[in-house]
């Protein structure tokens, strides 16, 4: 073989070994991000199908807890001041959530209901819960303690004062707040714990009175959970997302490697 012909191999096998280095490195690197786009794909369908955070929320909100920006600027859940705005108890709650666990998940999700099935479940749902609360209600709403009836009647006799001293004031007599109070005292003499129980009764109506709104707001939970399953829309659209994603991996691989063909590399020269 001539000195010519043997430098020119020489440089065709160093040609051929860069490009086959540098197609392999293009497959190593296809590899990796197909392999990163399937994480992501399973990332993403984990996270569609993962309803831990809506069910937190919930619990917060039946817990009677808000959000608060803290002074870091971030937002945080916050408990009520007002126990008023409290409104289960913690039997109550944990009825509640123990119920919405068996609706809200994944396995509802993935299912498949046509319109009638839905209204008909939530018909199904919606009644028995109603009957369930109402049943047990004294156990699942939170009944004020004594001691909360007891600052309210302090402060209604608080008011009575500043009332009767105005009234004193306008008239324009010497306010004696000592004998006022023990005037208003004196009324309340053997009536105290009658006060007491109308003052409890008082609050158990208000609360109560939120009784609708509580089945409303669990009601459309659920019923929002049956709508991603109408017609196994929830599944259609991770199969779709699944198929997408095969797609695009396959056609770049194919791209990649498409364009480089090793016979064709002697015909150039």
């Amino acid at each position: 073989m001539k000195p010519e012909e043997q430098q020119f191999m020489e440089q065709q096998d160093a040609t051929m070994r860069t490009q086959q280095a540098n197609v392999e490195a293009q497959q190593q690197a296809q590899l990796q991000q197909s392999m990163l786009m399937q994480e992501q794909e399973k990332s993403m369908i984990k996270e569609q199908l993962d309803l831990r955070d809506e069910l937190d929320h919930i619990e917060h909100l039946l817990k009677g807890e808000f959000l608060q920006q803290q002074k870091d600027g971030s937002v945080d859940w916050a408990k009520p001041k007002d126990k008023q705005l409290v409104l289960l108890s913690d039997y109550g709650i944990h009825l509640i959530m123990n119920t919405l666990n068996f609706y809200i998940n994944k396995n509802t999700l993935l299912s498949n209901y046509d319109e009638e099935t839905i209204l008909t479940k939530m018909e199904d749902f919606a009644s028995d819960l109603a009957d369930t609360i109402f049943m047990e209600y004294e156990k699942v709403f939170e009944y004020p303690t004594l001691e909360e009836c007891q600052e309210i009647l302090k402060k209604r006799i608080e008011r009575k004062m500043n009332l009767r001293s105005y009234s004193e004031e306008l008239l324009g007599r010497k306010v004696d707040g000592k004998e006022i109070e023990d005037r208003i005292i004196k009324e309340l003499e053997g009536k105290v714990e009658k006060e007491l129980d109308k003052i409890k009764e008082q609050l158990i109506k208000n609360k109560l009175k939120r009784f609708m709104i509580l089945l409303r707001t669990i009601q459309d939970a659920v019923h929002s959970t049956y709508l991603r399953a109408w017609r196994g829309q929830e599944r259609t659209t991770l199969r779709q997302h699944i198929h997408i994603s095969e797609t695009k991996g396959g056609n770049q691989y194919q791209n990649q490697g498409a364009g480089i063909n090793p016979m064709t590399w002697f015909k150039k020269k």
